[in-house]
Order: structure tokens, then sequence, then C-alpha cells
């Protein structure tokens, strides 16, 4: 399972009003994000290792205490080369990208979701808004992400089969304040209940 990790400081601008423009509390914020959905890949009974592909050191000794295996950025050409990078270096015959943005997420819907992926060697799952992507999986062929604006139809075209299913923790991606309150609902990991209690964020 490879996870994505951008510097924080520079990561999910649009939840900036979240924490008023104090810029320690957004890196706060986005690392609680990444730990909590570190921690739910780790916890995973299919998923054998967890690499975060990420330059920022804070993010990565929070998630190397979570269990997870740091991949520095090398290509340091965006998301889609990272998620590249941290494929070839997981090596194997399956692979996985998945955001890092997922604080509601359960060990049991991930397990879920990629045993339902054995269906077919490359398969997505879009966000709640039907146009992002939350995972992509690939199993016997290259990964070949293309994260971003309107990742769902680009990975449909790129032959990527859909899955749906019962877990909308998977698919609560944390993009906007509302996104941030969806998950809220739904219920977070420890990181991001803890400190969104703290920012007055709540649902």
């Amino acid at each position: 399972m490879v996870v994505p990790a951008k510097r924080l400081a520079v990561a999910k601008t649009r939840l900036r009003p979240v924490t008023a423009g104090d810029a320690a509390a957004h890196a706060g914020l986005v690392l609680a994000l990444l730990a909590d959905t570190v921690a739910a890949a780790v916890a995973c009974p299919v998923v054998d290792a967890v690499l975060v592909v990420t330059d920022d050191p804070d993010a990565a000794a929070e998630v190397s205490r979570l269990g997870a295996r740091i991949v520095t950025d090398e290509p340091d050409s965006g998301l889609n080369p990272a998620l590249e990078h941290g494929a070839r270096a997981a090596g194997g015959p399956a692979v996985a990208a998945l955001s890092s943005d997922l604080p509601a997420l359960r060990p049991a819907e991930l397990a879920a979701a990629l045993t339902a992926a054995a269906a077919a060697p490359r398969c997505f799952v879009a966000d709640a808004h039907g146009t992002g992507t939350t995972l992509l999986t690939a199993v016997g062929t290259g990964l070949r992400p293309s994260f971003g604006t309107g990742s769902a139809a680009a990975h449909r075209a790129g032959g990527a089969v859909p899955l749906t299913g019962a877990w909308p923790g998977l698919v609560q991606d944390v993009d906007t304040e509302a996104d941030l309150r969806a998950a809220l609902r739904l219920g977070t990991g420890a990181r991001t209940s803890a400190l969104t209690v703290h920012l007055g964020a709540a649902p």
C-alpha cells in the first residue's frame, strides 16, 4: 500500500479556514489526517506493508511510529510520479495507492475493497463526490495512477474497474471543511478527533 504525503506546509490548502490561518495548526491537522489514514492501513489484515512517499520530516517520523516504511520522493515531480516511485519501491505482484486524507477509514473497509479488487487487474474506488479517487489497485500490471482533477473518469478511461461497496470511510476524503465535518460524522481516528475538538471543528 503506497500513501503519498506532501510537505505539510503546502498540503490541503482548502482546509486553511479550519485553522484560521495558523500555519502550525494547519500542519497539525494535515498530519492528523495522514496519521489516521496510515494507522487504518497498517491495521488492515490484507495489507502486507504500508509505504509512505514523503520528504516531510514530521510526516515521516509520525508514520514510522505507526509502522509504515518511508520512501523519499526522489522524482519530486508531483503526486503521480511519487506514486509510481512508491509502487516500484514496493515491488511484488500487487500494489495499491491510497489517499492520505481518509481519517474515517476502517481497516475492515479497506480489506473489503482490496478483496473486491481481486476481480480485475486494475480497480479504483471513487471518492464521495464521484469525481476523485481514494484507492487504486493493480495486480500483475502497472499501477498507472492518474490522480488529480477528474481522476475517477481518468482511471476508468485507462481501463481500471470502478468498485463500490459499504465502505463510507474509504470514500470520504477530506479536501474542504465540509468534507472534514462529513468525516467527523462517520467517526474519525484518534488523532483527527482529538485535534478537531481542540480546533472547534465539531461535526
